[in-house]
């Protein structure tokens, strides 16, 4: 089967199919919550039981007053209003902490869902991305789904309901004083609609505005000794400031549009009450109610500000959640690879590999030039190859390829025969060691970089690997041995031992493949020597690419691929190329004079 003929999801970027549409905020939302639909629903319901014990309150006031007015006993109305107090301040709080509960559940859920997916995505998708930017979708973007889950969807039901019964019951003790409060209510209502949309914009903008700033901060920490050296603190903080700057306009634009929404209700329930006041009181004038009546209706209309504060609130959180929605579902819609199960490693002395490139075609982007034009070889199994060409020519996209890290536009990739998109991509990769160019450190211990590829290694091969790697003496000298820390991305390590970590990490993972990007460029003559005879041993049992710039390493391969423009332009070994091929009779001539020297 060839690239073209897989699954979409496996394609190039320039073949993958346009993405389906963005499904509405609520409806996302309602995605994360459904899985504690259950303990939101109770939180719901215990919100909804405070909500009527308040609203029976005013009842209950009228009753006293009514009892007062005609000289009866008042203590039962007392103990009533009491006992409803009481229930009201224990049912709120315990609703109040399941919601809490509940929301911080949502929370972590949409961590780990879209954390799981960032591991998986395609190397082509964080190429186009700011790393800083895809951590604040899981940090700051994830966190605001607390608030929209209770305040929003909780609080748009419970206190819409709340809401609903409140004015059933204002119609019921007055109808006259009710359409007085919704004829204001009303009003503030249209208002707020020219506002909401206003905070939805705002609070998007401040969301881009904090990953554009987790961006930068990322870009200088991780170069932040190049950043010194290149005594560029100083713009590089002024970057830093401009979008926490940005940041904070848009923050401030939308706390002004919510204070704004929050304001409006809260006018609007004033300006109702002293309308109902004045009507009221009117009414009481005229014998058409009697004052425990009015009371009671006051009451409700202080009883009304809550549902509504809550609805507004509701309303306006969720236009800042959905921001967020939008940011964490665009993260979930970039390219990704398929969810698979690690595959076990290979056993050892498994059967070394095989690999072939035919008429492979190739560029990063579609923008982008070509990098490989058409590129054609084919590697036995067992033995040495060297990949060596002008810086440019292709050398390291090859290993990118056949990690499959990348697919390429057109031409096939075999690996023992079979066609690597046909792979599972675990099973491909458990099958390759792999050590990148500039050799990453990860944060942690010793061991656990170690150990990162083959978390079930015995200590035993561990001891074999450091020794063949030449990192046992250092080991030894660190304080706590391999649970020693290397600090953020190896800075306790130099240069050479980061590359020993990562060719130590690579080999205990047993590969049939093992390929090597400039993997001794960093070290001393002695170790480089060492290394050389060791990738030379671990050649006789596996296949093993190189792609090296010294001489040394070259002359010592099986066989020597030449690269140059994307392009394969001769095979061979070191002494056919010599007489064979003129840039490789070139490079090796300036390789040398440059060991010489």
């Amino acid at each position: 089967m060839s690239i073209t003929d897989s699954d979409p999801t496996e394609r190039s970027e320039g073949t993958a199919p346009d993405p389906a549409p963005v499904p509405p905020a609520w409806r996302l939302l309602l995605g994360y919550v459904r899985p504690h639909r259950w303990a939101l629903c109770a939180g719901a319901l215990l919100a909804l039981v405070t909500g009527a014990t308040g609203l029976l309150l005013p009842l209950v006031a009228r009753g006293l007053i009514d009892d007062l007015a005609h000289d009866r006993p008042v203590t039962g109305a007392l103990l009533g209003m009491s006992g409803l107090v009481l229930a009201n301040a224990a049912v709120g709080g315990l609703g109040s902490y399941v919601l809490r509960r509940t929301a911080e559940s949502v929370v972590l859920g949409a961590r780990r869902a879209l954390s799981s997916y960032l591991l998986r995505l395609r190397i082509s998708a964080v190429d186009r991305t700011e790393p800083g930017d895809l951590m604040a979708r899981i940090t700051s973007d994830t966190t605001l789904l607390r608030e929209v889950t209770t305040d929003s969807l909780v609080g748009l039901g419970t206190g819409g309901l709340t809401l609903i019964a409140t004015v059933v019951m204002m119609g019921l003790v007055d109808a006259v004083l009710l359409g007085v409060t919704l004829a204001v209510v009303l009003g503030a209502g249209t208002v707020l609609g020219v506002i909401v949309p206003r905070i939805n914009r705002a609070s998007r903008q401040a969301q881009d505005a904090v990953g554009a700033m987790g961006a930068s901060l990322e870009r200088i920490l991780g170069a932040l000794r190049t950043v010194k050296a290149s005594g560029a603190e100083r713009r590089e903080e002024e970057a830093v400031h401009a979008a926490a700057e940005e940041s904070w306009r848009q923050s401030v634009r939308a706390a002004k549009w919510t204070a704004a929404a929050g304001n409006t209700a809260g006018l609007a329930m004033q300006i109702a009450f002293i309308t109902v006041l004045a009507v009221g009181g009117a009414r009481v004038a005229t014998g058409a109610i009697d004052v425990g009546t009015l009371v009671a209706f006051l009451l409700y209309v202080f009883y009304l500000m809550s549902p509504i504060q809550e609805v507004v609130g509701a309303v306006t959180q969720y236009q800042t959640g959905s921001a967020a929605l939008a940011r964490i579902q665009e993260a979930l819609r970039l390219p990704a690879e398929p969810p698979a199960r690690p595959a076990p490693l290979p056993s050892p002395g498994a059967r070394p590999a095989a690999i072939a490139f035919e008429d492979v075609r190739f560029r990063y982007a579609d923008d982008l030039p070509y990098v490989h034009h058409g590129v054609t070889f084919a590697v036995p199994a067992r033995g040495m190859t060297a990949f060596v060409g002008p810086s440019g020519a292709g050398k390291t996209t090859v290993f990118s390829l056949i990690e499959r890290f990348y697919d390429p536009e057109s031409g096939t990739i075999t690996l023992d025969g079979r066609d690597v998109a046909e792979w599972e991509l675990s099973e491909l990769r458990s099958a390759i060691g792999y050590v990148e160019q500039d050799a990453p450190v990860l944060s942690g211990s010793m061991r656990d970089n170690l150990l990162l590829g083959n978390p079930e290694a015995q200590d035993a091969e561990v001891a074999r690997v450091l020794k063949t790697t030449r990192l046992d003496a250092l080991v030894e000298r660190l304080p706590r041995g391999l649970d020693t820390l290397v600090g953020h991305r190896g800075t306790k390590l130099s240069g050479g031992e980061r590359q020993r970590v990562a060719i130590a990490r690579a080999l205990l993972r047993r590969p049939r493949l093992l390929l090597l990007d400039e993997a001794t460029s960093q070290l001393d003559a002695v170790n480089e020597a060492a290394l050389r005879d060791t990738v030379a041993d671990v050649a006789r049992s596996t296949t093993v690419l190189v792609v090296a710039h010294r001489l040394s390493t070259v002359t010592t391969a099986d066989r020597i691929v030449v690269m140059d423009a994307g392009r394969v332009r001769a095979v061979g070994t070191h002494r056919d190329l010599v007489t064979g091929d003129p840039l490789y009779a070139e490079l090796a001539a300036t390789q040398f004079l440059a060991a010489a020297g």
